[in-house]
């Protein structure tokens, strides 16, 4: 019958809109996925109860490789389905895929729409229309450190441009030293922190050495837990935040093309007492060769 996307927000389980709860508490089915984000540490048992209803956790396994069967064809007769999404439906391509695949098979599809990072990084004072591309930043480790993220840095810089860097998150991932012994186990649960985030910036722009960015003197916004009680925003260079502490997740981090003087109003609020961020120095990096005048494509590490 339907598949409803249906959006969370960003705070804990009573973010989700009047219309959203009546169509999770109206549905035969219901799914939270719950490996692009997490809703503030809220269980499981404490949604359901809200909601009124059961829940079936949705990992990376089953809305990749299951969908279809679990997701999409109760949805197809009579049925209705409800597919919950922390944030906003449209944030991840996940989604998006899934949408796509309900809609190939004749499933109609209706999408709630919530808050999101996207809209919650504006709170640190950077204007929303100031922003270019999005870029991810996932865990390095020892043999896969891809920095795919850099040249699209770089452009949105050369354009004066802010950048919001989401940061990875790792759940229910195998472990494959117990697989080599015939056990199903999963690692338990990572989230990138602004400090890590940073450093891993920093690797990159020591890799690429196209002056991106500067590590000592860019100003970047670390932000934390955004819509919930407890979100906290720092500002300073990426050497400075690589030493703070944030707290909890989510995290994200913005990397500052150029600051209007009502923007750095709100933003000062923010820095880091005796930051090395040189206030004056608010302009766009120069361009480097023609083609920096081009989006950058993806690329392969």
């Amino acid at each position: 019958m339907v598949l409803y996307v249906i959006g969370l927000g960003l705070g804990d389980e009573k973010d989700v809109t009047i219309r959203g709860k009546e169509l999770i508490e109206s549905a035969d089915h219901v799914f939270l996925e719950a490996y692009t984000s997490i809703l503030g540490g809220v269980s499981q048992e404490r949604m359901e109860e809200f909601y009124e209803t059961k829940i079936r956790v949705a990992d990376r396994g089953l809305v990749e490789n299951e969908a279809e069967e679990l997701i999409i064809r109760p949805a197809m007769g009579e049925g209705k389905v409800a597919f919950l999404v922390v944030g906003d439906p449209v944030c991840a391509t996940t989604h998006t895929d899934l949408i796509l695949r309900a809609k190939e098979l004749g499933v109609k599809v209706e999408m709630v729409h919530n808050a999101s990072i996207m809209g919650a990084a504006g709170a640190c004072g950077l204007q929303l229309y100031n922003f270019g591309h999005t870029v991810s930043i996932p865990f390095f480790d020892e043999k896969w450190r891809p920095t795919s993220f850099y040249p699209k840095i770089k452009y949105n810089r050369q354009g004066g441009m802010h950048t919001l860097c989401l940061l990875d998150i790792k759940v229910k991932e195998p472990d494959f030293q117990a697989m080599m012994k015939g056990r199903t186990e999963f690692l338990p649960p990572r989230y990138m922190s602004v400090s890590r985030a940073a450093e891993q910036l920093s690797e990159a722009e020591e890799k690429h050495q196209e002056g991106a960015y500067d590590v000592g003197k860019t100003l970047c916004v670390g932000l934390a837990r955004m819509g919930q009680p407890t979100q906290k925003m720092v500002a300073g260079t990426l050497e400075e935040l690589a030493q703070q502490d944030l707290g909890d997740p989510l995290h994200s981090l913005i990397i500052c093309g150029d600051l209007h003087d009502l923007e750095f109003d709100v933003v000062k609020e923010f820095l880091i007492e005796g930051s090395a961020y040189d206030v004056k120095n608010r302009t766009k990096i120069p361009e480097t060769s023609s083609s920096a005048q081009q989006p950058p494509e993806e690329a392969e590490d």
